[in-house]
Formats: C-alpha cells, sequence, structure tokens
C-alpha cells in the first residue's frame, strides 16, 4: 500500500520555482512524495530538508546527502534549522491535514472507517489523545472543540450527550463514541457530521491550528527576499489562516496603512487558487478538498 499519495504534485513543487542550488523545506514530509519531486530539480549543491513528527514516515527517509529528515512537528522549524545552520531558506512547501497512511491504519484512530481506540495523535510522543479530549474535557471544552474545530451548529447538545455518557463508564473507541452520537448522526448526513467530529477532536489533539499559525509566522522569518511559500490545506479553518496570512502578513485585521492610505504586505500572491482537476480527484479521491495557495516573498 503507498504510504502516501501526494495531492497536486507538479503544481505544489512548480509554485516553489526551485535553484538548482537553492535550500527548500517540506514541513509534511509524509511517504515524501513532493520531496522526491523537489530533489529531482535540486543540483549537486542544493538542500532539502524534511520535518514530519510521525515516527511512521521515517520509514521513508531519502537515502540522498543533499536531504535531511527532521523527525519533529514544524512549528519549531525555525529552531531545528538554526540547529543544522540554516538562518534563510529558498522555498517552504506544506501538505497539512491528515497522511493517507495515518488515514489507512485503523489502530491510529483517524479514520470514520474502522473501529478503533480513541488515540488521533499525529505523534505518539503527544500526551493529549482522543480518549483525553472525549472523556477528561469538561462540557464547555468539548463544546468549543466541536464548535470552533467541527463547526457543528448541535456542539453544544453533542458534549452535554458526552459527558451525560461518560458518567456510567469510559468512551474507549470510534463505535462507542458513534453510539452516543447516534441521535446527531441521520442516514443521509452521518458520514458527513462524523467526519466533521473527528476532524474537531483531531485538531484540538495535534493543536493543529496554533502549529499552523506558528509556523506561518516563521516561515516568513526565514524566508529569503523572493522565496516561496507553497501550501495544500484541505478545511476552511485552514485555508482561511493561509490565505488572511499570505494575504497581508495576519491572521485577523488589516495592516496599518501609511499617510497615502496604502500598506506594506510582506507576501506577494504568485498563483490565484489551485485545486485538482477532476482527474486527479478520481484518481486520489483525498484530492477533493484540497487547495492550493502560493506566495512570493518581497
Amino acid at each position: 500500500m503507498e504510504y502516501h499519495n501526494p495531492v497536486l504534485l507538479k503544481e505544489t513543487v512548480d509554485g516553489l520555482n526551485i535553484k538548482p542550488d537553492g535550500v527548500y523545506v517540506d514541513v509534511t514530509f509524509g511517504g515524501g512524495g513532493h520531496s522526491r519531486e523537489i530533489m529531482k530539480r535540486l543540483g549537486p549543491n542544493g538542500k532539502l530538508f524534511g520535518f514530519d513528527q510521525d515516527e511512521d514516515a521515517q520509514a521513508n527517509i531519502i537515502d540522498d546527502e543533499r536531504f535531511v529528515l527532521i523527525p519533529e512537528n514544524f512549528r519549531f522549524i525555525k529552531r531545528y534549522l538554526r540547529f543544522h545552520g540554516v538562518k534563510e531558506v529558498d522555498g517552504i512547501l506544506g501538505d497539512l491535514g491528515v497522511s493517507s497512511h495515518q488515514f489507512d491504519v485503523a489502530e491510529r484512530g483517524f479514520s470514520t472507517r474502522f473501529n478503533a481506540a480513541l488515540d488521533m495523535r499525529m505523534s505518539k510522543k503527544n500526551d493529549l489523545d482522543a480518549f483525553k479530549v472525549v472523556n477528561e474535557y469538561d462540557e464547555a471544552e468539548l463544546k468549543r472543540v466541536l464548535f470552533d474545530y467541527g463547526e457543528l451548529k448541535n456542539a453544544g447538545a453533542m458534549a452535554n450527550v458526552i459527558v451525560n455518557a461518560r458518567r456510567d463508564a469510559a468512551i474507549t473507541d470510534g463505535n462507542q463514541l458513534k453510539a452516543v452520537l447516534s441521535r446527531f448522526l441521520p442516514g443521509h448526513k452521518s458520514n458527513k457530521i462524523l467526519a466533521q467530529i473527528y476532524q474537531a477532536i483531531r485538531i484540538e489533539v495535534n493543536q493543529e491550528m496554533d502549529v499552523l499559525k506558528e509556523f506561518l509566522v516563521q516561515s516568513l522569518e526565514i524566508l529569503k527576499p523572493g522565496g516561496r511559500l507553497s501550501v495544500i490545506s484541505y478545511h476552511s479553518l485552514e485555508d482561511r489562516l493561509v490565505k488572511r496570512f499570505m494575504r497581508n502578513g495576519m491572521f485577523e485585521g488589516e495592516p496599518e496603512r501609511d499617510f497615502f492610505g496604502n500598506f506594506e504586505v510582506p507576501f506577494k500572491s504568485i498563483e490565484k487558487l489551485i485545486v485538482p482537476t477532476e482527474e486527479e480527484i478520481q484518481i486520489n479521491n483525498r484530492a477533493r478538498s484540497a487547495k492550493l495557495r502560493v506566495a512570493e516573498k518581497k
């Protein structure tokens, strides 16, 4: 089974405008699909750093002296690049979300297709897992997670039902969670709503929104002028952050204007929003919600 089928492979790497002797970072190494494409375009003096906190990704390491895999969360990109003597880079690629491998390995607990223990950790070193979110968060915290990250209108009622159910016994696996929330899963919408519930818990477990913000801020600091940022997101929460940051260097509000009403923004957009073709979606169904944005540091 392929570890991960890279989405928008050519478009994402094209967006980096690879210089043969440049220094690049793939912050979501995974199966190494995007990294291998970058390596094809690098010359003998080029360099690529890959980040991946998932221990399973280390099985895919590229045996090439121009490549270094850093087995850490990409929220620490600046720190670990400095450790390797790198202060500036020519391009950064990020393919956000969950890898095909993580979805397909049942015991990781990411997929609604399998019954598995409530885990959902992208790194097994993470103390917080889905079991703790479901069984230890208070009702207000659960409501926040389900509403903010799953965009679920019934978040309050769902949180209440979970809290009441776990008084009798802990909710330990996916099937138990589905049974507890069954009244909110009407037949024709059950898969969609369940996916939103899983997404919400997964984002909380892995602090995905905080990680993304920290990464984007640091990417601006370490990109050279003219350096490219190429990011694929899979849901509106991620895409909103990426879009706003690329547009004006902020996540909320607008930059301050000068006396003439102009404001300085750190990036210029290279492409309009890029989405997969129908052909790619036919081949790889997980590409259907992908959105690629590319920006260049001024």
